[in-house]
């Protein structure tokens, strides 16, 4: 009985880091590489945000990003356009994973996170 439960707790715990981690269905997923040639272009109608913290934004940003930081964005996503690619950073890529399933089911049709955030810029 006690192996069926260890079993059961593992199983869960696995299903749940995966549902928390894993890509959203319909969010692009590009490098920073990608994301240096995107900002050189200055890529079309495309809405660029930073969800990192005020005091993290402000130590080092991308020229362009808009700093909404993940626990505001919800109340504040009636500042971006659902019609307009959105591209989402934070430090690490975790947040922006976060903010970026939020925005796919606040109704945005392009959403797009950088893998490895600013870290990896």
């Amino acid at each position: 009985m006690d192996v069926v439960l260890n079993v059961l707790i593992v199983v869960l715990a696995v299903a749940f880091l995966w549902w928390r981690f894993a890509p959203t269905k319909g969010v692009n997923q590009i490098t920073t590489a990608q994301l240096r040639e995107m900002v050189k272009t200055k890529a079309a109608g495309t809405q660029f945000v930073d969800v990192r913290t005020p005091g993290e934004y402000k130590g080092n940003h991308i020229k362009g990003f808009k700093n909404i930081p993940l626990q505001q964005l919800a109340n504040r996503t009636g500042e971006l356009s659902q019609e307009k690619d959105v591209v989402v950073i934070c430090q690490s890529g975790m947040r922006s994973s976060q903010a970026s399933k939020l925005l796919k089911k606040a109704g945005f049709k392009n959403v797009t996170n950088v893998k490895g955030g600013m870290s990896a810029w």
